[in-house]
């Protein structure tokens, strides 16, 4: 996934405005998430920031610099976000609520 072309989730974000991004607290600083970033939702569970709301977006969406829709701690991001894949049921319920075509297969 070395550029826009190859990753269509450069582009999309339909992901990271669609799921709330719940993880065990201690990933957090297992993987060096900056605390700005993340949210306590219990005191066992926190998520990224700006996916606990009703309408959510991720507030590392558009923070990196790969693309319009870059992840801003993409290295660092949590479990949740490392197991949507390009094309697979999640993502395609993403685009869909977005209004967005189906992806054909993954990358």
């Amino acid at each position: 996934m070395s550029n826009q072309a190859d990753n269509p989730c450069l582009s999309c974000g339909a992901c990271c405005m669609t799921y709330r991004v719940s993880f065990y607290w201690a990933e957090a600083d297992e993987r060096g998430l900056p605390s700005s970033m993340v949210e306590h939702v219990t005191p066992h569970i926190s998520c990224m920031a700006g996916t606990n709301a009703s309408s959510p977006r991720c507030v590392a969406l558009g923070a990196g610099t790969g693309g319009p829709m870059a992840c801003g701690v993409y290295q660092q991001r949590p479990g949740p976000c490392r197991e949507v894949q390009p094309g697979d049921d999640k993502c395609q319920r993403a685009r869909a609520r977005h209004g967005l075509a189906p992806l054909d297969g993954a990358i």
